[in-house]
């Protein structure tokens, strides 16, 4: 290893060497992390890994140092006073920027010009942020021109911002209220204020040219040298022969617009064009046989011809460069006359053969242009809100004046007045459900279910109606294929499920054993299976009661008293749920329910218990004190023989 040479000289001015020896030059690392935070940390080595000065400042000595201010021999220096004030509109006033632009317009009504350009100069006033448009007048040009948009500020978008200078530049479209500007240049004033704002613009723009008025400066007219063809020789030799073309014009792309037929006939002894209308019966039009007399018609015009006065004056051979000839006619392709587009569909025979002959052309067959009817369209019927009936709700969809859905009278007729009555569970886990009864009533006249709930007491629910009349969904069925509940679908330990909330089926009354056996060949065997079985255990409780009831002495009286109740409520039809509710509170079938829970649901049922004939009712049926038969008290209360 080789001993540094210079190790040990002095330190001192005009001693200090550089080291021709050293090799590394690299600083070190003053920037870390801690906890994910970036901490600058000093540094504890030198260059190239030389030890630092003994001397050298900690940070907080730096930063003290760069925060110290020197003490002047003259004391502190004063403050400059602030700078005054002065409000927008006396700074900026009289300072407006400047922009060259031009906005394009359609000329829908001229057969020599499509579209307009119009120069404008766009002015923006700094001093309050307003903005105006004004067009330079042009003499006799026709048009209402000066001020366009009169000062005021420029709405931006629909947020209700306003047009700004930061918003300008060059080269770019702005949009006043729907009209498109496009911004091409700028005066010297405008382009030294936004450049010195920092705003880099764009490079200018040329002015665009109206061709209009371009195609107005070019020189008037041409001259082309005469034809020297023989008119009388074609006069002579195709005298009578006419070409007839079948074309259709497409106007559908414009307001009102529709697809019209044509018969263009070209007559070859004077190359002459003209186009008669093809009208239908009852078409609605009035009958010009014409849309265009027989004339000759050019094809390319001299330059200066397009703004000849047609209306006036004949086009004569010196405005015209070339006229339409035959071979422009062609099955298969558009042609525009007059600045109408004209398909050329189809021929007739004659032309057939001219083309044939005089062009080569043979394959010229006919094309269907007839439009195809689109297929229709399926009606969509919206989601079902919920409410009515899903038949009724549908017919808004397909007439304007809604119809009721045809039903079935035959049924309606041959099931009246027949209900099948079922006594129901709410399957839920809540266990304050457990003990809830429903008594579910189906129409077989209309398929509509209603529920009821008998009141319990101190159960703290509300009871009585719990479902009108509806029908009723089944879970799989959809709103364009709706399934509801038949009485196929009801039988011991059947799930029903209600508008989300989901029933089993305990227990039935007789009408619907007598029903399912009558119609055995709709249901099931094990639905027909359950509701015998059902109905077997309620037989004897039954037949003991009506033992018992036999054998009472005062048996005659309560006929009788029955018999008078029955006659004088006949005029009154009863409720068919007067049985349910009662039995939905005898568990064990004894035909006995407490007093206080009878009056109740007399109450809920309001059914009249402050006759005197009833009261007496009501004390023959007591079975001691705190029990009611309410089987001899339906009796009198039923629609048919008990």
């Amino acid at each position: 290893m080789v001993s540094n040479p210079l190790h040990g000289l002095p330190f001192l001015p005009g001693s200090s060497f550089r080291d021709y020896t050293k090799t590394a030059f690299h600083r070190s690392q003053t920037l870390g992390y801690r906890n994910g935070y970036a901490v600058v940390q000093p540094p504890t080595v030198g260059i190239g890994g030389d030890r630092l000065p003994v001397n050298q400042l900690s940070p907080a000595e730096l930063d003290e140092l760069a925060s110290k201010a020197p003490a002047l021999t003259y004391g502190q220096p004063k403050q400059a006073p602030p700078a005054e004030f002065i409000p927008a509109h006396v700074a900026f006033d009289k300072k407006v920027l400047k922009f060259d632009a031009y906005f394009q317009e359609d000329v829908p009504m001229s057969t020599e010009e499509h579209y307009r350009i119009r120069q404008v100069n766009i002015y923006y006033y700094l001093e309050d942020d307003s903005m105006s448009v004004m067009e330079p007048v042009v003499e006799n040009s026709g048009i209402p021109q000066g001020k366009l948009i009169k000062r005021h500020r420029l709405a931006k978008n629909d947020q209700g911002d306003h047009y700004h200078w930061k918003d300008l530049n060059r080269g770019i479209n702005i949009t006043i209220y729907g009209k498109t500007f496009r911004l091409v240049d700028c005066d010297r004033f405008t382009q030294v204020f936004l450049e010195s704002q920092g705003i880099e613009l764009n490079p200018p723009e040329r002015m665009a040219l109206d061709p209009y008025t371009e195609l107005r400066k070019q020189p008037l007219r041409k001259y082309v040298t005469p034809s020297d063809f023989d008119h009388l020789k074609q006069f002579l030799t195709f005298d009578k022969q006419v070409l007839r073309f079948y074309a259709i014009w497409d106007d559908t792309d414009s307001m009102f617009g529709e697809c019209r037929n044509y018969i263009i006939h070209y007559y070859l002894m004077d190359d002459t064009v003209e186009i008669r209308e093809v009208h239908e019966r009852n078409d609605g039009r009035d009958p010009f046989p014409l849309l265009m007399n027989r004339q000759r018609m050019p094809k390319v015009l001299v330059e200066n011809a397009k703004n000849f006065p047609h209306c006036v004056l004949e086009i004569s051979d010196q405005e015209v460069l070339e006229w339409y000839t035959a071979k422009d006619f062609i099955v298969g392709k558009p042609l525009t006359i007059l600045g109408r587009t004209f398909f050329i569909y189809d021929c007739d025979p004659f032309t057939r053969q001219y083309y044939k002959e005089k062009f080569g052309i043979s394959d010229l067959p006919r094309i269907d242009v007839s439009k195809k009817e689109p297929p229709p369209v399926k009606p969509e019927l919206p989601p079902y809100n919920g409410y009515g009936q899903i038949e009724d709700s549908a017919q808004n969809c397909f007439v304007l004046i809604p119809k009721a859905p045809k039903k079935d009278v035959m049924k309606m007729l041959m099931d009246n007045g027949k209900v099948l009555r079922y006594l129901a569970a709410l399957d839920s886990p809540n266990p304050e459900d457990k003990d809830r009864r429903f008594i579910f009533s189906y129409f077989l006249a209309n398929d509509m279910i209603t529920i009821f709930e008998p009141p319990v007491r101190n159960s703290g629910i509300i009871a009585g109606k719990y479902l009108g009349r509806t029908k009723v969904l089944k879970p799989s069925s959809s709103v364009e294929n709706p399934i509801y509940y038949g009485p196929t679908d009801f039988f011991i330990g059947a799930v029903i499920e209600v508008f989300g909330r989901r029933f089993v089926i305990l227990d039935t009354d007789d009408y619907v054993l007598k029903y399912m056996e009558s119609n055995a060949a709709q249901y099931s065997p094990e639905a027909l299976l359950s509701i015998q079985n059902c109905a077997q255990k309620h037989e004897a409780p039954a037949l003991e009661l009506e033992n018992k009831q036999t054998e009472d002495p005062g048996e005659q009286e309560l006929e009788a008293l029955i018999d008078t109740i029955r006659k004088q409520r006949e005029p009154h039809p009863c409720k068919d749920n007067i049985r349910e509710a009662f039995q939905s509170y005898d568990q064990d079938a004894s035909g006995y329910v407490d007093k206080e829970m009878f009056f109740k649901v007399c109450d809920s049922l309001n059914l009249p218990v402050d006759d005197s004939l009833i009261k007496e009712l009501i004390r023959m049926c007591s079975h001691g004190e705190d029990k009611i038969n309410y089987y001899n008290f339906l009796r009198a209360f039923s629609n048919g023989p008990g």
